[in-house]
């Protein structure tokens, strides 16, 4: 509705649409600040990459405590995604998280991926988004296509798009086109491939790099047909994957072979590292796995020796640090937007209220 009087008119909309109405200047104004300054980044700015975020899955699909190798795995593998830069908004991470607080860890709140305990992998800042009997097929499958049910969660939701470089681990008990979750239940080979074609034909991914640890892991990528995935497994099929070595101060195994040889590469990874994925892919040979890794970069357009490690395990973007002046007067904003007195200083900013009435009345 519109009032008109002789000095001075005014525009009375829903709050809403007042929003709305404000951020569509303001991007119409930066784009004029833009083409008038003509601003373009320096040519070091630019990656080779074609990805613009990186998100992590990570499921442990098993539970009970002789199976904490598993947890130990999966939570390894999430300290170093964490450290390279990925933070937990876009780590989804899924566990049972029956390890910690068992009543047979002598060590309660811990959980140590080596017996000479270097490193608690539990800590005291792991975000677990999926917990205990949440961590199902259907569960896993809404999250890496998107058909989460109303009400879930924002931390639980995969909120990937075109640009986004995914990782996926996934590690548990396995066999020939099968992967079991908690024993009751389990994924094959085809759902799985399908539930990526699903991601890339909703575009919500840019590369997938795919990683398990499992017996007879291989058989869980040999259905796939989608394209830019890159993927890696602990084992062929019809071969075990094999566990590391034993705690004696709680009596399991804690870690897996091929999973505590990628960790070892890991470790030795920094944001500005020069190693690749190709480098990646060979960790543990078959004489320290006893199992055969097996790898598929058929549907990876890419040479895995010129892409670096950190575009899947990592999320670090060039930047520069700049003690120089920045120009970002609004001086060029549409005169609705301008302010009533003129601006004295050629670096002020300007900056409305709140609820800014003045963008929808004049005086």
């Amino acid at each position: 509705m519109f009032v008109v009087n002789s000095a001075r008119w005014k525009v009375v909309l829903p709050f809403a649409q007042r929003m709305w109405l404000l951020h569509g200047f303001l991007v119409i104004s930066w784009g004029l600040l833009a083409s008038s300054n003509e601003i373009e980044l320096p040519a070091k700015f630019v990656t080779s990459s074609s990805h613009t975020n990186n998100w992590a899955v990570l499921v442990d699909t098993s539970r009970f405590w002789f199976n904490y190798r598993h947890i130990a795995n999966v939570l390894s593998v999430y300290r170093s995604v964490k450290r390279l830069g990925i933070p937990d908004s876009q780590i989804l991470l899924m566990v049972a998280d029956d390890m910690a607080c068992n009543a047979r860890n002598p060590r309660p709140a811990t959980v140590f991926n080596n017996a000479k305990q270097h490193i608690n992998v539990y800590g005291s800042d792991v975000e677990v988004d999926y917990r205990g009997y949440e961590v199902t097929v259907e569960n896993f499958v809404r999250l890496l296509t998107g058909r989460n049910e109303n009400g879930t969660a924002r931390s639980k939701r995969l909120l990937s798009d075109s640009g986004s470089n995914v990782l996926i681990y996934l590690t548990g008990h396995g066999g020939d086109g099968f992967l079991k979750f908690q024993d009751s239940e389990e994924i094959t080979n085809q759902e799985l491939a399908d539930a990526i074609e699903q991601m890339w034909q909703k575009q919500r991914y840019n590369e997938l790099f795919f990683m398990i640890d499992t017996c007879q892991a291989a058989s869980m990528y040999e259905k796939f047909y989608s394209p830019n995935i890159l993927a890696v497994a602990s084992s062929l099929v019809g071969e075990d994957s094999l566990s590391h070595h034993i705690d004696p101060a709680i009596g399991v195994y804690i870690i897996d072979r091929y999973t505590y040889n990628a960790l070892e590469f890991l470790e030795r990874v920094e944001w500005n590292s020069k190693k690749t994925m190709g480098d990646f892919l060979s960790v543990c040979p078959k004489r320290a796995c006893i199992s055969t890794v097996g790898v598929r970069k058929d549907l990876y357009p890419k040479d895995p020796y010129k892409v670096p490690i950190t575009d899947f395990f990592g999320s670090i973007r060039p930047t520069e640090i700049s003690s120089d002046v920045v120009n970002v007067t609004l001086s060029t904003i549409p005169e609705v937007l301008s302010s009533p007195k003129p601006i004295s200083k050629p670096n002020a900013q300007l900056f409305y209220e709140q609820f800014p009435t003045k963008l929808f009345q004049r005086s």
